[in-house]
C-alpha cells in the first residue's frame, strides 16, 4: 500500500515547472478581460463622438 505521507516528504517540484512559474507570473500578459475592457472603452468612446 502507498503511504501518502511518506510520499509528500519525496516530492520536490521539478525546475522546468519553476522555470515556467516565474515565466508565467513575471510576464504581463493581456487576457479576456483585459480586451473586453478596452474594446467597451472603444466602444463608449465612439458613442460620444457620434453624439457630439
Amino acid at each position: 500500500m502507498i503511504n501518502f505521507e511518506e510520499e509528500l516528504k519525496k516530492f520536490h517540484p521539478s525546475i522546468e515547472v519553476d522555470e515556467a512559474e516565474d515565466v508565467i507570473t513575471g510576464h504581463n500578459l493581456t487576457d479576456f478581460t483585459d480586451i473586453l475592457v478596452k474594446m467597451v472603452g472603444e466602444n463608449a468612446e465612439e458613442t460620444r463622438n457620434r453624439k457630439a
